[in-house]
């Protein structure tokens, strides 16, 4: 018994070991008949399970003679049987049953006790079945249950190399690829085989994923929730199939926000059976009783796991969405259904929370038009500093700094490049930023105060010439410095010893010398460039200013994402980034 999610490749895997079986390569002494269930569920007169297979034999010719492999020899067999019957009976047979699941609840009783019957009778030939998981509960005493696993990051490059091999552009292929390692919710998506041929198909089409994510999101959601069966004409159990797509899209999204804003990433089955029947109870045409409701929520459950695979059964009675891709965006989506009823409000003091980042960015593109949630946003970052007196004269220095030198960038980048220069916070970052000239200057002498530092910790050669490196950089780049500020420079490189020496006496200089050294330097910094301030937070104020930066990351990547926002809205939000609170409210 194979056992998939939807798209999982169930019925592709067991045509391979049909095409396997004919070459030999899998069972090779067998004869494979692949069988699809719906088809025989839906045959004319209802016949038994063998008169099906004779009848798929006489329609493909074989009907008197067969040769049937049997390891060294070709043996000719005769009968007065047909030729199903002999095969079986010899146990020669690889029979393939696909897609149980795919048959209507008014044939399954009678499809089961086909496949029961030809098991038993025919004990010593193969059997496989396919079905989704949770589909039913299906009990077959001799079969072994499998389950599809998801692919790994090499059966994907493997597909995506296939699939754009055929197409003839190798190109597009490793692009593909490349984004995919950049992108972990798309690579999420990527595991299952149905929605990989989707991002392979939209990747064909424009040569890049869409920068408005949630479209793509709800392009994949569609292919699950509606296409997928549609598309080979199964239909599934009535109850689940009254509620439209609308109406089960709305039922996905609020279970998302209801455990999605409890951190709950699994959920017990109860729970979701009480969060189906608080929903469904409220729908037209629905059931006052109790406990015909709780039967219905159980039959929903079962059938939003078998039909779409958008929740799955992780251990017994333990539920998640199958994709944590899928929980984000249904709990984005139900913000942004839900957003009358204040949801952005809440949204928006999550700011500092990490786990939330990708619902901001999915609900800032659903929304028709984000300007109320992006201004939320903004306040909730403004907020986090406000009542710290320290941490707002750090800003204010910011602004004074900013405004002090001349530079083509926008206002709110130079500030954003000295709360990351002036708390090490980015430095990596800034050394590959093409900079104007005061700019570069901040930025080398503070690398230099920051390898100065390093040297205190660890005393290492590297540290040592990259130290020396950077002073001569800062020379070498600003000649025209003034005079003053150029000859404490050089006298400070002067004292550095000579990195050509020993490590014990490099190591006995900054023993003695490094202190000193550093505050020299610093003072140098403060007075001629006005940064490097020992501004002496506490590990709290830290943290806030982390969450402050990181937030503020946050709000301009919703900024830049393809959402729908007014030019005074982005234009208010980014004149005021990382401003004191005065100036804000001024």
């Amino acid at each position: 018994m194979i056992l998939g999610k939807p798209g999982a490749g169930k019925t592709t895997f067991l045509k391979h070991l049909a095409i396997q079986c004919f070459t030999d390569s899998f069972q090779g002494e067998y004869v494979p008949v692949f069988v699809s269930l719906k088809e025989f569920a839906e045959a004319s007169n209802q016949p038994e399970l063998l008169s099906y297979l004779n009848q798929l034999f006489l329609d493909y010719g074989i009907a008197s003679n067969l040769r049937v492999k049997t390891g060294l020899v070709d043996s000719l067999l005769n009968w007065t049987e047909t030729s199903v019957e002999q095969l079986l009976r010899q146990g020669k047979v690889f029979v393939l049953l696909d897609g149980l699941d795919e048959v209507n609840n008014t044939d399954t009783k009678r499809v089961l006790h086909q496949i029961q019957s030809l098991t038993n009778r025919f004990d010593q030939n193969r059997f496989v079945i396919t079905c989704r998981i949770a589909a039913q509960e299906y009990t077959f005493e001799h079969f072994t249950e499998v389950e599809v696993a998801d692919f790994d990051d090499e059966q994907i490059a493997n597909f995506v190399n296939k699939w754009f091999h055929a197409k003839d552009d190798d190109v597009k292929a490793e692009r593909f690829i490349q984004t995919l390692t950049t992108n972990k919710r798309i690579r999420e998506l990527a595991s299952s085989p149905l929605l990989l041929t989707l991002l392979c198909l939209v990747f064909e089409d424009a040569g890049s994923f869409p920068s408005n994510r949630a479209e793509l999101y709800k392009n994949g959601l569609d292919v699950l929730l509606k296409k997928w069966d549609t598309k080979r004409n199964i239909q599934r159990d009535q109850v689940y199939k009254q509620l439209s797509l609308q109406r089960k899209e709305d039922l996905l999204s609020h279970l998302a926000l209801k455990t999605f804003k409890n951190g709950n990433y699994f959920f017990k089955q109860a729970y979701i059976k009480d969060q189906i029947s608080q929903y469904i109870q409220n729908l037209p045409g629905a059931s006052t009783e109790p406990s015909e409701i709780q039967i219905d929520s159980e039959v929903i459950l079962k059938s939003i796991e078998a039909q779409h695979g958008l929740l799955v059964e992780r251990a017994r009675g333990i539920y998640s969405f199958s994709h944590l891709t899928f929980h984000e965006y249904f709990t984005a989506r139900q913000i942004k259904e839900k957003r009358d009823e204040g949801t952005l409000q809440p949204l928006a003091s999550n700011i500092t929370e990490k786990r939330w980042r990708e619902v901001f960015l999915l609900t800032v593109e659903m929304l028709p038009n984000a300007d109320e949630l992006l201004r939320l946003m903004k306040t909730s970052i403004d907020n986090l500093l406000a009542d710290n007196q320290d941490l707002q004269e750090f800003l204010a220095w910011i602004y004074g700094k900013s405004e002090s030198i001349s530079a083509s960038m926008k206002p709110s980048e130079v500030r954003i490049f000295y709360f990351n220069l002036d708390r090490a916070l980015d430095r990596a970052l800034a050394r590959d930023l093409v900079l104007d000239r005061d700019l570069v200057l901040d930025r080398d002498l503070a690398l230099a105060f920051a390898l100065a530092l390093a040297l205190a910790r660890n005393l290492d050669r590297a540290l040592v010439l990259a130290l020396a490196r950077d002073l001569v950089l800062v020379l070498d780049r600003n000649l025209d410095l003034a005079p003053q500020f150029k000859r404490t420079l050089r006298s400070l490189r002067k004292q550095l010893p000579n990195p050509k020496r020993n490590l014990d006496v490099q190591k006995r200089w900054w023993q003695e010398n490094g202190k000193a050294w550093r505050e020299e330097l610093r003072t140098t910094m403060i007075e001629h460039r006005d940064i490097g301030h020992n501004w002496q937070f506490s590990n709290e104020q830290r943290n806030k200013l982390i969450q402050y930066r990181d937030a503020s990351k946050l709000l301009e990547e919703c900024l830049n994402s393809d959402c729908y926002v007014t030019r005074s809205v982005r234009q208010e939000i980014e004149d005021t980034l990382f401003l004191p609170i005065s100036l804000i409210r001024s």
